[in-house]
């Protein structure tokens, strides 16, 4: 029988964040994990805790390649002008639920992107986004992330990713594409 090429032991102690229940765990140096799902820059491993979801700055600890280094809001002091739209949206498609193989985009998670001058050339950018289940304790992981790939585009200075419960999700609002990909259609 062949080994499984998604078993890692890891080279490192490193951080993880528990599925569902979000409580963050160190997984020590040569604990045996495998990887399950890849998506937006952070790995999705069976832990002897369970799933949990470890972060692409700790891609190294898994043998893997570590991700570039994301744009911060501070590389982009020679940007003018408000941050585009597309490119918010872009990077929040980036943004997946540890369990689900499909982005918050996608399924209908993000209600609103808005950019708001604070200050001439000053933009802050406000996400109100919500979760397929109000108990999931990713919650605070997903909020985070979302938040960090907004600042990574052009002409962002600051951001926040607020948690709405209102309308409540369903089905429904999972694009047409996320539904595909979830074998929905």
């Amino acid at each position: 029988m062949s080994e499984d090429p998604n078993r890692r032991v890891l080279a490192r102690d490193c951080e993880a964040v528990l599925i569902p229940g979000g409580e963050t765990v160190t997984l020590p140096k040569e604990a045996t994990v495998v990887i399950s799902q890849v998506l937006g820059g952070s790995y999705t491993v069976m832990t002897p805790h369970g799933l949990a979801r470890i972060g692409g700055e700790n891609a190294d600890a898994l043998g893997e390649e570590q991700p570039e280094p994301e744009t911060t809001a501070s590389g982009h002091d020679d940007h003018h002008g408000p941050p585009d739209g597309d490119a918010l949206w872009d990077q929040l498609k980036n943004v997946y639920d540890p369990e689900i193989p499909v982005n918050i985009v996608d399924l209908g998670l993000v209600y609103s992107c808005d950019v708001t001058e604070v200050e001439p050339e000053f933009h802050r950018v406000d996400v109100k986004m919500t979760l397929t289940a109000p108990g999931c304790g990713m919650g605070p992981a997903i909020a985070a992330d979302a938040k960090a790939k907004v600042l990574s585009v052009p002409g962002v200075k600051d951001a926040e990713v607020e948690i709405v419960w209102d309308p409540p999700w369903n089905q429904e609002m999972i694009t047409e594409e996320g539904k595909m990909k979830l074998g929905l259609i």
